[in-house]
């Protein structure tokens, strides 16, 4: 630039002394000049932003240490909003010629104090006109009586904030009015330090001391930079009212109540608050729209087809008949035998062979023995989230979730959903923005069809921090709830509205509080570290919950009672010290895509009447057990992946009647799915949780219990008996799945593959448990085993290549019929003494021992069979001779009569046959993708898995 060459650094140190309109008047200069004033941003921007006694630093009083982007910027954006209270001068003389010739009236200045024109506010504002500025020096002035405002004035302080004070009780009549740079305090006569019924009221850098401001629609107002200590401020029907960069300290009520729906008669400065309102910086982020994260979801369906088996017998000796027949000593094939342990169950001790496509069984036998082989795919539902947690965990290996589980952003959700983005965009009521809420009781109070939006504020050490009640609506955004002592954010009696990018945290009670049909959305929030649970909804509360994560909380992340109604969604809710989500008294609740891990106890815990559906989540890595349904616990349990967690995958009891579909439950600690009927203590509650638990603050809980809703949910199948059907159960520690229970229980169309143990135990059935139509193999021990004194009914498996026996039963009324029973290591089918079997139409072959073996005085009717032999040294069929209570008709015996005989198992192909009739409701629908699942046996089962009781299991 020109100017006698001088250089920029020396402009700029000159430049720093001029004032404000000098500075406007050197960037109108030319482009040089214009560059030069904006680049001395840093520097006398800054001096001029923070030497303004009518402005504080732009981010107090949250971030006082945070420099803001351009200093001039925020400076600018307060001077324009300074002056937004004289906008209506222009609009007092209704004719436009007129005002062309109108001769400009000068504003006067007004002095006020000793050795000043004036020794009072009320002397001074008798002699104002319109626009004039009212200037106080320093000192206290305590007005006797009412002051009341009859034309437009501006009050302000001289000197420091602080050195002005004003004891009055001010009501406001005019059009418009600005306060800067006093200390409010009540008169003697009157708690409110200030009042409007119409006009517009501007305050800047202001403290409030001990009384109320009270604004009514349609009177609106705009407050910057100001100091609220115990002081109340009412809106009543205001259209628009803003509240920014104030700090609320020391409430002894509420620090802001907004009641009333927002007026539809406006006064003039609606639309310039709207118009400065969204000139200004938002506090939410922008992003490329073409950056959309979407959740990657798979095929929820699962799609079963015939099995396929071959028998291969290649050899050329004759079987032998005696009972007692046995390998040579010292043969290999009699080092591989299978060891007889408790019960004469069979463990294998071979080699883990492969869990599927093709069963090497008989690799160290002798060439003239068996070779066999057995080919078939283990089909079942495909995980909907988790795809990835298909293959055995890594010990010690950190947890790394696929990409298509990583949350979206605020900004991609609501460009997703436009209902929200409409939300978080609405203008209406009471907009506070970027101020401290602090120390004292309550924070933002919103009632009777009130109307508020938050954005960028701290509520922190409150008794509450937002209380949302009577049909109103809320709308908060990016702020900060901490510490508060009950609920951080509180809604009932149909309150509503969007909760979105807020950090909720280390609060007494809840992070949210739904209650009494309010319906909130529930978005993009962390809530975290919680003294209770994140987020609790009851007494027929709803909302949508979505995209969160809820962790570190002492009780459950989420927590449905009372008749709770929330649909739960893509959610993440981790590292909880109880459980991630529990639904208890008669809570309901859609629950679904969520990622549930790494909880302390039951990764979903459902008791005393819940009745949620739990759809398609990844419940993993838990402590305890992933799934929990308790005493009168109820509800769908469909296609999830309940992966790796330290206890039972679903736990449950069958007196709740549960129904548990198409889920992925794999390399869980202990059982996959076990089923109870005991009472385990679920009434007790460890820790003084649970029941202690108080939720009624107004002694309203028998009120929720009577406001029952038609439960007409269409998601809901009325189940009459305990259910788990078409679920995949693999590589758990102990049994697939274990049953000690009294009810009736069904288990249809599941696989049951590679567990540590067996792959059904029946320990206990005063009923009859169903089992049909599952595919039960490779199981680390026998394929189903039923204790004394159980009724079972076993009909149209495929039991196949479990290292011990196929069934092994004591039970005293044991039906099997029409299984196929192939290629297990013991036999087929053992029969102990004491049991009463019928084995009726199956297809039985042992690939070691006998197809079927009745030891000791077992009762039995074996008819109609078809048993394959299997080993050459071992007889098909083995009883002791003197026991007539076995009955055998009808049976047919297929032994190998040359090199290579082939037996295919045809008319009908290999079991389980599936129809859409069995099949769980997830297979109804279109577009379903097959995998063949071809995993190896590495869980182990390290002790004895026998418990009746969960693991940590009771709710907190």
């Amino acid at each position: 630039m020109e100017a006698g060459g001088l250089p920029l650094e020396l402009w700029r140190v000159i430049l720093a002394y001029l004032h404000l309109p000098d500075l406007g008047r050197c960037s109108l200069v030319c482009k040089a000049w214009y560059e030069l004033i904006l680049s001395l941003d840093s520097t006398r921007w800054r001096q001029l932003c923070l030497g303004c006694t009518e402005c504080r630093h732009p981010n107090w009083p949250n971030q006082p240490d945070v420099e803001p982007e351009s200093w001039r910027e925020a400076f600018k954006q307060h001077y324009l909003a300074s002056k937004t209270w004289t906008k209506n001068a222009l609009d007092l003389d209704s004719s436009v010629c007129f005002s062309l010739f109108r001769r400009r009236r000068e504003r006067r200045t007004l002095s006020v104090g000793p050795g000043h024109e004036f020794d009072s506010l009320g002397s001074a504002l008798a002699m104002a006109s319109l626009y004039d500025r009212i200037v106080l020096f320093p000192g206290v002035y305590e007005e006797q009586g009412e002051i009341v405002l009859k034309v437009p004035v501006e009050i302000v302080g001289h000197g420091k904030l602080g050195e002005v004070a004003l004891l009055a009780s001010i009501d406001q009549h005019c059009s418009t009015t600005r306060l800067c740079n006093l200390v409010f305090m009540p008169a003697w006569f009157s708690p409110f330090m200030f009042k409007t019924t119409s006009g517009h009221v501007q305050f800047d850098n202001c403290n409030f001391e001990n009384g109320h401001i009270q604004v009514h629609g349609p009177g609106t107002c705009q407050v910057k930079f100001c100091t609220f200590k115990n002081t109340h401020v009412f809106l009543h029907n205001v259209p628009l009212c803003v509240l920014e960069n104030c700090e609320f300290v020391g409430s002894e009520n509420n620090s802001v109540t907004v009641e009333g729906h927002p007026s539809a008669d406006k006064n003039w400065a609606y639309k310039y608050l709207l118009g400065l309102i969204k000139s200004s910086p938002s506090v939410l982020p922008t992003e490329d729209p073409d950056s959309l994260m979407s959740l990657d979801l798979e095929s929820r369906d699962q799609a079963w087809s015939p099995r396929t088996c071959d028998i291969v017998i290649e050899g050329s000796q004759s079987p032998t008949s005696p009972a007692s027949s046995s390998p040579k000593p010292g043969s290999k094939a009699g080092s591989q035998e299978a060891e007889v342990g408790s019960d004469g169950e069979r463990v294998a001790q071979t080699p883990d062979s492969s869990d599927g496509g093709l069963s090497p069984s008989g690799e160290d036998e002798d060439e003239d023995q068996l070779t066999y082989r057995l080919s078939y795919q283990v089909r079942g539902p495909r995980p909907v989230l988790g795809g990835s947690f298909l293959g055995p965990p890594l010990p010690g290996a950190s947890i790394q979730l696929p990409s298509c589980l990583v949350l979206n952003s605020l900004q991609q959700e609501l460009q997703k959903d436009k209902e929200a983005m409409a939300l978080a965009s609405s203008i209406q009521g009471c907009l506070i923005r970027k101020c401290l809420f602090r120390d004292g009781k309550g924070g933002v109070f919103v009632c009777s069809y009130g109307r508020a939006k938050m954005e960028g504020n701290i509520f922190r050490n409150l008794t509450y921090a937002v209380r949302c009640i009577h049909n109103s609506k809320i709308v908060m955004l990016r702020n900060d709830v901490h510490r508060c002592r009950a609920a951080g954010i509180f809604l009932r009696l149909e309150g509503g509205g969007l909760i979105a990018g807020n950090n909720i945290y280390h609060n007494a009670e809840a992070g949210v509080d739904i209650r009494k049909k309010s319906n909130p959305l529930i978005l993009c929030n962390q809530i975290h570290h919680g003294l209770r649970s994140g987020i609790v909804v009851l007494g027929n509360g709803k909302g949508i919950i979505r995209n969160n994560q809820i962790f570190s909380n002492k009780e459950a992340g989420i927590y449905i009672l009372y008749h709770g109604n929330p649909v739960v969604s893509g959610n993440h809710i981790f590292k909880g010290r109880a459980a991630g989500i529990a639904v208890n008294e008669n809570g309901k609740g859609l629950i679904t895509e969520n990622v549930i891990r790494e909880n302390q106890w039951g990764g979903v815990d459902i008791r005393r009447g819940g009745v949620p559906v739990l759809r398609s989540n990844l419940i993993c890595f838990g402590y305890s057990d992933g799934v929990v349904v308790g005493d009168e616990g109820k509800g769908l349990i469909e296609g999830n992946t309940i992966y790796a967690n330290k206890g039972c995958g679903v736990w449950m009891m069958s007196s709740s009647l549960p129904h548990v579909s198409s889920n992925h439950v794999s390399y869980n600690g202990l059982y996959g799915v076990a089923v109870f009927s005991q009472k385990d203590g679920s009434g007790e509650f460890p820790g003084g949780h649970g029941a202690q638990e108080n939720f009624s603050e107004d002694g309203d809980a028998i009120l929720w219990e009577t406001e029952l809703e038609k439960d007409d949910d269409p998601l809901r199948r009325p189940v009459t008996t305990a259910l788990v059907e078409s679920n995949s159960i693999n590589h758990n520690g102990a049994s697939g799945l274990y049953v000690q229970s009294s009810e009736a229980l069904h288990i249809v169309t599941n696989v049951i593959h590679a567990n540590g143990d067996r792959g059904i135990t029946v320990a206990q059935s005063g009923q009859l448990t169903r089992v049909a139509n599952n595919s039960i193999s490779c199981n680390r021990q026998s394929g189903v085993k039923v204790e004394a004194q159980c009724k079972v009914e076993l009909r149209g498996n495929g039991i196949y290549d479990n290292r011990g026996h196929g069934i092994i039963t004591k039970g005293d009324s044991t039906v099997v019929i029409e299984n196929d029973i192939i290629g297990n290591r013991g036999s087929g089918l053992q029969l102990l003494p004491r049991s009463d079997t019928k084995v009726i139409k199956n297809r039985i072959h042992s690939f070691r021992a006998y197809g079927i073996a009745v030891r000791g005085r077992a009762k039995a009717l074996v008819q109609e069979n078809i048993i394959f032999q299997g080993k050459t040294n071992k007889t098909i069929f083995q009883q002791i001779s003197n026991n007539r209570d076995c009955v055998m008709q009808n049976n047919k015996f297929l032994v190998f009569k040359k090199k290579s005989d082939t037996w295919r198992l045809v008319n009908p192909p290999a079991r389980p046959h599936l129809d859409n009739s069995l099949r769980g409701p997830s297979a109804a629908h279109g577009g379903q993708k097959v995998t063949a699942m071809a995993t190896r046996i590495t869980a182990r089962v390290e002790g004895g898995y026998h418990s009746n009781r969960s693991i940590f299991c009771t709710i907190l």
